[in-house]
């Protein structure tokens, strides 16, 4: 498959073929994702909690970031990587946005960033200082304690509007594409339907141009909480168990390592000279 750019996701689009992203955060997860297929990864600040361990998104850094975005790019050189800007990076001022995108674009590799909210102004800024945005509405997991927590969004019809309304300026204001998260399936649709650029879903229904999953959600290495738009393809994390509660047991009953897994040398005879 032919390396992936903003515009081949367009042209996805307008062929109505879906696109399909996942998130990836080092390089053995970005090259299973290589080898899948899959047309985008985002490096996505959800790294916070599955890597990381912290309770929520706003802990992260840029450096942090940075840090994950750059063994994904080597190991998915296919996908079109997005890096995530994290809370903190670019709700100051243009300036500091614009200094922020410049970091994930020349330290982490990236070829786009995505930012949480309807700041057009941001995203116009970044896009003219050449960087490309992805924009993400609806629930935005940075500001979820102002949408009153991790629940659906654009459920009436002012709420419905004013996601609609926000969707319209980011991509008037340059993005090449827009994550919409946990709104109504009807909603997600009139999105999709209204704009000319890719609408990637995650718990905004089936008709969307694309959907994207967090990759431990998706193959069960996440146990803390699963949300209703996830599907799970495997249960990984059963399986890693498993694996190692086995190794435990058979290096405690001498089962491994078998002689298989040893090395030859020294005769015992020869050994006993040694000492």
């Amino acid at each position: 498959m032919a390396k992936v750019t903003t515009l081949h996701l367009q042209e996805m689009k307008r062929k109505k073929e879906k696109i399909s992203m996942v998130t990836a955060y080092d390089y053995s997860q970005a090259v299973l994702v290589e080898r899948a297929g899959i047309e985008a990864i985002l490096v996505g600040d959800s790294l916070s909690m599955t890597m990381l361990g912290n309770p929520g998104t706003v802990n992260l850094t840029t450096d942090e970031m940075i840090h994950h975005i750059r063994p994904v790019v080597k190991g998915a050189p296919t996908p079109l990587v997005v890096g995530d800007m994290v809370f903190g990076s670019y709700n100051e001022s243009i300036p500091q946005a614009v200094a922020s995108a410049n970091r994930l674009m020349k330290e982490g590799g990236c070829e786009a960033v995505k930012l949480e909210g309807g700041r057009p102004d941001v995203v116009k800024a970044i896009v003219e200082a050449g960087i490309p945005v992805q924009g993400h509405l609806g629930l935005t997991p940075q500001t979820a304690s102002m949408l009153g927590g991790f629940k659906v969004q654009g459920k009436g019809f002012d709420a419905a509007k004013r996601i609609l309304d926000e969707a319209k300026a980011i991509e008037d204001a340059g993005a090449f594409s827009i994550v919409v998260e946990c709104v109504p399936e009807t909603l997600g649709q009139a999105i999709s339907e209204a704009l000319a650029i890719p609408v990637i879903g995650i718990g905004a229904g089936r008709f969307c141009d694309g959907q994207v999953l967090v990759f431990h959600d998706m193959l069960g290495l996440f146990s803390q909480f699963l949300p209703k738009f996830v599907k799970q393809y495997a249960q990984i994390g059963d399986e890693i168990v498993g694996a190692l509660g086995r190794f435990k047991n058979e290096v405690r009953d001498g089962g491994f390592p078998e002689e298989k897994h040893t090395f030859g040398g020294l005769s015992a005879e020869e050994i006993k000279k040694l000492g």
